[in-house]
């Protein structure tokens, strides 16, 4: 089952997309800034709907307890509680924990990028001083 939740994090509008499947999560966050409408975030869909459910589903999983199966029917002021609790709250635990997991990979992933550059400028500039180098010797 795949969720978009969009939700206010001061000062941003913020979306979480929750794939639950084989009792796993996985989650992704999107930060859209100002609040998007309805036409926005079908919009915001359609072009980047593919690029985000990839997104979550390269995000490391994290395992969920099912709440199926409670006995009997409950309370009704208790099953208001709970609906509303469900309504209120914009990321589970588990969400949360998604997120922060695939926040973590993201990182560690741009600093192996960041030191494969600075070992290739490093690099090129260790040849450009060789050829100078070499140039300046063949000049004499």
């Amino acid at each position: 089952m795949v969720t978009l939740s969009v939700f206010f994090d001061s000062p941003f509008w913020v979306g979480v997309l929750e794939i639950h499947e084989n009792g796993e999560l996985r989650a992704t966050r999107v930060v859209f800034g100002s609040e998007p409408t309805d036409p926005e975030l079908h919009e915001f869909l359609m072009r980047n709907g593919v690029a985000l459910l990839e997104r979550a589903e390269s995000a490391p999983p994290v395992a969920v307890e099912s709440t199926i199966g409670t006995a009997g029917r409950p309370n009704p002021k208790r099953a208001a509680k709970l609906a509303s609790r469900a309504v209120t709250t914009m990321r589970s635990t588990a969400s949360q924990e998604a997120m922060r997991l695939e926040l973590e990979s993201r990182k560690r992933q741009a600093s192996a990028d960041r030191k494969a550059d600075r070992k290739a400028a490093d690099e090129h500039r260790r040849e450009v001083a060789r050829r100078k180098r070499i140039e300046r010797r063949r000049d004499r």
